[in-house]
Formats: structure tokens, C-alpha cells, sequence
């Protein structure tokens, strides 16, 4: 869905010649309380897009491809036209986080935080730079700014962030508070694989099978031994030599008896250490 989508759009904003070319068509006088470029056709309602709209459209299907250089380009042409855009500016430090140039990225969310202090995007996404740079207290603080401004969207994204950070200095009780805020959001939020989008979800820590282990007790106090069983098992991937603590950690109760998580605690992997399997999360 998502590439015929892709295709769509790509067809729609990066085959159009021009939007001058469009407005040669005659169009429907606009009502006088309307602005023009917003009036739809009568006849087939569909909305016309600004040129501003067709040029960042553009842009965004040159990030969904990945490509980020020529994404880069186009909104820093259309930046010179509005300089404290502060979707733009995200969108540019997203670009180039996804480059693996982090001091570009958060020079970019910065400008992002001046042009509007309250966006939350911004907030978060240089609350991930300063993760990459070891620096968890600074990003604790963003995650915080961002959940404090009370945002309506991503806010599983925001909470497994901050999960992240508490990890990172090894503080695991508020990073376990953390993590059950995000799945009970969004019981996929570990699950997610897309790299584009103008939040930014953390990803990568230094010690994964701790890390999986403290996710699955995540799924197994809430009785969800499907998803427990399946971070039980990348634990053990990842070399975790804990995993028989859970049949007497009392936040596994709910889920201990279950075959499949027995079956991840006691049943060692059937492939070679150095060749991790990786199995998809649960549907």
C-alpha cells in the first residue's frame, strides 16, 4: 500500500511540469470570502495546490526514497522563501540525521526550537542527537519538554524515547515506567521500521539483551505473552544469560506458564551464535 501510495503521489507532485501550467486551465471564479489557490474545481473537487505545496510534497517523496541529498536541496530552496518555517527546518535536520550528520541535524532542530519554541517534533528530535552523543540527562530533559507541552501525536514515539535515555544511564525502573507509557499507546511502537517522518523514534542501544529483556517484562506484566515471548527470544540472540530470572521475577506471573515463553527461557536457539536469526514481531 504504502509503495502504490508512493507512486501516486510521485506521479501527481514529480511528474507535474509546473504549477503554472495547471493555472492555464480555466477554473471556477473563487467566492469572494476564498482564498483562490484553496478553491476546488465544481466539477471534479479536487483542491489545487499552492506551489509552495507541490514543491514540499516533492521533497517529502525524496525523503520516503531515501534520498536525502536531493530532499535537502529542494527544502532549502524553498526555505529561502520562508526562513523561520519551523516545519522546514525540522524536516532538514530530520534529512540530514538520516545522513548520519548529527551536528547538521541539531543545528537545524535548534533553528526549528527558535522559530517555534512549543514544536514538539523539534523538541524530541534534538532530544535523540544528544542521545547519540551519550549526553541522556540533556536528552531526558528534551523528551520531558515534549511531553510536557502535551502533544496529541507521536506520543508513544515520545515516551519509548525517553525509555531509551533512562536506559542509557542505566536508571531501569524509570525506564520500565517509560516503556509501558508507550505500549499502551501504541502496543507496536518497538515494532516500527520506517526511518521517515518528522519525529524521530530512537533506535539502538549499548546493551540490546538487557534492553529486550526489560521490554519483554514490559508485555509479560500486562499479560501479552505473544510479544514477551518473541523479546525473550531476541534477548537470548543477543546473548543475555539472565533469561532464567524471569521464572521467578514476579512481573512475569501473568505470562510465565505459556508454552512460547518457556519455550524462549529454556530452549536454546537452534542456529549458530554468530549468525543471529531475526524474526518478525507478532501481528
Amino acid at each position: 500500500m504504502k509503495s502504490l501510495l508512493l507512486s501516486f503521489l510521485s506521479l501527481a507532485v514529480l511528474g507535474v511540469p509546473s504549477v503554472q501550467a495547471q493555472e492555464r486551465a480555466p477554473v471556477m471564479p473563487p467566492a469572494a470570502s476564498a482564498t483562490p489557490a484553496a478553491i476546488p474545481s465544481q466539477s471534479t473537487n479536487v483542491v489545487r495546490m499552492t506551489e509552495r505545496q507541490v514543491q514540499e510534497m516533492r521533497a517529502d517523496i525524496l525523503m520516503a526514497r531515501k534520498l536525502y541529498p536531493e530532499a535537502v536541496k529542494d527544502y532549502e530552496d524553498l526555505l529561502t522563501q520562508f526562513p523561520k518555517d519551523a516545519e522546514l527546518l525540522n524536516k532538514i535536520g530530520v534529512a540530514y540525521q538520516q545522513q548520519g550528520n548529527s551536528l547538521a541535524a541539531g543545528h537545524y532542530y535548534k533553528r526549528a526550537m527558535k522559530a517555534n519554541k512549543t514544536y514538539v517534533s523539534a523538541i524530541n528530535n534534538l532530544g535523540t542527537v544528544e542521545y547519540e552523543k551519550k549526553r541522556y540527562g540533556r536528552a531526558i530533559r528534551l523528551y520531558k519538554t515534549a511531553l510536557g507541552l502535551k502533544p496529541t501525536d507521536d506520543i508513544a514515539t515520545l515516551y519509548s524515547n525517553l525509555g531509551y535515555a533512562y536506559f542509557g544511564i542505566k536508571e531501569y525502573p524509570e525506564a520500565m515506567k517509560a516503556f509501558e507509557e508507550a505500549l499502551a499507546r501504541d502496543p507496536d511502537v518497538f515494532a516500527h521500521h520506517g526511518s521517515y517522518g518528522t519525529t524521530v523514534q530512537q533506535r539502538g542501544t549499548t546493551e540490546p539483551g538487557l534492553f529486550y529483556f526489560l521490554v519483554a517484562k514490559t508485555f509479560a506484566k500486562v499479560g501479552d505473552a505473544e510479544h514477551c515471548a518473541h523479546y525473550l527470544k531476541m534477548a537470548r540472540d543477543e546473548g543475555y544469560k539472565d533469561l532464567l530470572n524471569a521464572q521467578k521475577d514476579p512481573e512475569f506471573a501473568k505470562v510465565i506458564k505459556d508454552t512460547r515463553v518457556q519455550e524462549a527461557i529454556m530452549v536454546p536457539p537452534s542456529y549458530a551464535g554468530d549468525q543471529k536469526k531475526v524474526e518478525p514481531p507478532p501481528q
